[in-house]
This record gives structure tokens, C-alpha cells and sequence, in this order.
């Protein structure tokens, strides 16, 4: 069976996958422990693997169904980094983005994504009928943004599982 990332550029095959998987899941305990669903993300740069940002749920804490780590993260790194910076960035993510989180990450160019929890088991996870895979969209907008995962998907099910999705929305 192939590894979860072997899809990803060759840019990115040095970076310690689980390890920052880990640390996305650990601010998606954050974001559960202080009310918002359990979810969070952080940015690396390929170069020297150093984590430039990172986010958690935030749509209960800010009132603002807009704050998912995912879709901030990609508007900061709109607005911090070059396009030639941004496709040197992975983005780990606690639960593959949503479809309103994968449109912004398509738009920034990020040049991967990597995750825990894929949509189809996170939508298992939460009792619905329907989900969109991330991959989907980046193909439908053209985009070249890398997929892998998931990545420890026994370790994102569980956050899952132990905190439940507090503002009942993904990502």
C-alpha cells in the first residue's frame, strides 16, 4: 500500500508528516477545550520545515462562521507571502478542508495539504449523508494544490470521537 503522502511534491518528502499532523491535532484539542469544533491547522515552509503559523477553530470564539484554521490561514498566507513563497508551504491539517476552506487554499496556490481525518469519515463521524473531498475542488478550479492523507487517521478520528464538533459545521 503506498504512503499517504507519496502524491506529495518532491519539496515536501523530508518534512516529518506525523509530527506536525500531531501538533494540528493538538490546537484542534485547543480550539474544542475553549468551545469551538475540533479542528486546527498549521503552515510549513518546505526549505527547513519551520511552522510559519498556525490556526484553530475560532467560528463559535469570534462569532464568525468564517474562521476556520484552514481558510485563515490561507488569508494570511495571501497576505504574508509571495505566490513563489506560498507554493513552498504545506498546510497540516487536523480534518481535511472543507469545501469553502479547499476554494481558499486553491485560490492562495498553497503547494500542498495534508491531513488527518478525511471529509468521507469525518461526515461518518458526525452522522452525514454528504461530504466533498478537498481534492475535488482544487481539481475543479484548476489548481495544483497537492493532497496527502490521511495521516494518522486513527489519532484524528479520536479528537473526533473525545470532543465532538461543537459549532456542527467542518473545519
Amino acid at each position: 500500500m503506498a504512503s499517504p503522502t507519496a502524491r506529495l511534491p518532491d519539496r515536501f518528502a523530508d518534512l516529518d508528516h506525523e509530527a506536525h499532523v500531531c501538533s494540528s491535532l493538538d490546537l484542534a484539542r485547543e480550539a474544542a477545550e475553549r468551545g469551538d469544533g475540533p479542528y486546527g491547522s498549521l503552515l510549513v515552509r518546505a526549505d527547513d520545515g519551520a511552522v510559519v503559523m498556525e490556526e484553530r477553530n475560532a467560528i463559535n470564539t469570534a462569532d464568525d462562521v468564517r474562521r476556520h484554521p484552514e481558510l485563515t490561514l490561507a488569508y494570511r498566507a495571501a497576505r504574508e507571502f509571495s505566490p513563489e513563497q506560498r507554493r513552498d508551504l504545506i498546510m497540516y491539517t487536523s480534518t481535511e478542508p472543507c469545501p469553502m476552506c479547499a476554494g481558499g487554499i486553491a485560490q492562495v496556490e498553497l503547494g500542498a495539504v495534508v491531513h488527518s481525518t478525511a471529509a468521507e469519515r469525518a461526515a461518518d463521524l458526525y452522522g452525514r449523508d454528504t461530504c466533498l473531498p478537498s481534492a475535488e475542488v482544487y481539481d475543479r478550479r484548476g489548481s495544483d494544490v497537492a493532497v496527502g492523507g490521511p495521516v494518522l487517521p486513527e489519532a484524528g478520528d479520536a479528537v473526533h470521537r473525545e470532543v465532538g464538533d461543537a459549532d456542527g459545521a467542518d473545519g
